[in-house]
């Protein structure tokens, strides 16, 4: 987030039919590729596979007995209501034999029926968790299927940024709807195991009114309309990398489609809401030469499409292969652009497991962005760049705490930016500048769709060049006083 100064045929969820958002629905029969015991075997989703913990930062969210694997979500969103009604599958794993599953769904939400493995079981949905009361094994592999409706509504997010207070699903005035979810609130519209350490793949149908269109992450694999309903439109979108929760984005409005193409091919698509915008298209057209400039850093981009959506926000979001820009002209710059893309390596590819370590992501997009990209583009040096965020974090870290251990209800400021981004300058310093970018590719394509934590960077960072690097991390990440960043 800026700081502002092919799922298969089996797991199709229940599908909605006719004109409202959530008609009755009935449960589906075993799934045909559970074995004997109810054990579910397929293994398409095994990159998917996870070591999901709690969180320490945000413990109330999330749950470690879930390893999520596959969400496929069939949502039909009525404006007039302001009614969301949905149905949806989850391919998980239970990673400890327990009396119960429990996912993070927000109560305004009212689930209507849920089935584990084809057989409808009881549930409890109080506050924020939906317990469903159903006995699972350590390892074992099951569908968790349930229909739901009701309004949903953001989630308050626990920051004091300007730029945001609430997460998650977002109505307009004229019944569009946005949603970005850091650091949680994707469970203000799903079932979903809400934390950063579980990466699964997604399939999301969105059912939109006439004259609107819903977009979501990844490739549309399909949009046809529904003869039936006077003009409504289903949209299908595939995530065909696993991704984490606070990565997934819907949008669903007036939105003009708009195609380019990017280095070596790569389909660009961007979602503008009105009647095309030059201006607007101008600005958000940038983004293949954003694309470019960070390949020659980290490598080639690590998804097959990529798209920009622009929506009525004040802030601007890394949300995997379909970055989401509010209309702003600040979350419109270039350098916000550079900055969102960056995240596509540094926090999409590889992630934090734990909210205590979003340090990684935006140090990293911070020094690219706002650091390199603005030395190598403006008048300034990237030395004279650093030089001023040096003078600023001493008031960072004495106000919100060290990057790695901020407070609580300061999430997504400064402290997390722009100290790492000069820790990140001091590795490029003490290991050469060719080796630092490497090296910043190396992990990547080593930790490759997975989620670490800060000990690992430390670790593997000490390993490959040779240097006990694990001091640095340590000063730079948790330590009370600011240490000073010098020039070379």
């Amino acid at each position: 987030m800026r700081r502002i100064a092919s799922g298969l045929l089996v797991l199709v969820a229940l599908v909605a039919t006719g004109c409202g958002p959530d008609p009755d629905v009935e449960p589906l029969p075993a799934p045909k590729i559970a074995g004997p015991a109810g054990q579910v075997h397929t293994r398409a989703y095994d990159a998917a596979l996870s070591e999901p913990r709690e969180d320490s930062v945000y413990p109330d969210v999330g749950d470690p007995g879930v390893d999520a694997l596959h969400y496929d979500l069939r949502i039909g969103w009525d404006p007039e209501r302001s009614e969301l009604g949905a149905s949806e599958t989850v391919l998980f794993r239970a990673t400890r034999t327990a009396d119960h599953v429990q996912l993070d769904l927000a109560r305004p939400l009212d689930v209507r029926a849920v089935w584990l493995d084809g057989h409808e079981v009881s549930f409890v949905h109080d506050a924020k968790d939906l317990v469903v009361e159903a006995p699972v094994k350590a390892d074992t592999r099951h569908l968790l299927q349930l229909s739901y409706r009701g309004t949903p509504e953001p989630v308050k997010a626990p920051t004091d940024r300007s730029d945001f207070n609430t997460t998650g699903w977002t109505t307009t005035t004229d019944g569009s709807v946005w949603t970005m979810q850091e650091p949680f609130g994707a469970y203000s519209w799903y079932a979903v195991n809400d934390q950063p350490s579980d990466k699964a793949f997604y399939d999301i149908s969105l059912y939109s009114p006439p004259g609107m269109v819903g977009v979501a992450n990844g490739r549309m694999v399909s949009q046809r309309q529904d003869p039936r309903s006077g003009g409504r439109t289903w949209t299908h979108w595939r995530l065909e990398a696993p991704a984490a929760s606070y990565l997934v984005t819907v949008a669903i409005g007036n939105f003009v489609r708009t195609t380019d193409t990017g280095p070596h091919g790569l389909p660009i698509t961007y979602w503008t809401q009105g009647d095309g915008d030059s201006a607007l298209q101008a600005r958000v057209r940038y983004t293949p030469k954003a694309i470019a400039y960070l390949e020659k850093k980290l490598g080639r981009y690590p998804f097959p499409t990529l798209s920009v959506l622009v929506v009525p926000s004040n802030s601007a979001m890394e949300t995997q292969s379909t970055i989401t820009l509010g209309d702003t002209p600040f979350a419109l710059t270039h350098d916000v652009i550079v900055h969102e893309l960056a995240h596509q390596w540094y926090g999409d590819t590889v992630t934090p497991d734990d909210w205590s370590d979003v340090w990684m992501s935006e140090g990293m997009a911070l020094y690219l962005a706002e650091g390199n990209w603005t030395a190598d583009h403006g008048p300034q040096s990237l030395d004279q760049i650093l030089q001023r965020w040096n003078g600023e974090a001493p008031f960072m870290r004495s106000t919100w705490g060290p990057p790695a251990r901020y407070h609580r209800g300061s999430f997504g400021e400064g402290n997390v930016y722009y100290i790492p981004a000069l820790m990140w300058d001091l590795v490029r310093q003490r290991v050469g500048d060719d080796e630092f970018w490497r090296l910043a590719r190396r992990w990547l394509t080593t930790h490759r769709f997975t989620s670490q934590d800060r000990d690992t960077v430390a670790a593997w960072w000490s390993r490959r060049t040779g240097h006990d690097l694990r001091p640095l991390f340590h000063e730079w990440l948790v330590g009370r006083d600011q240490p000073t960043w010098t020039a070379e």
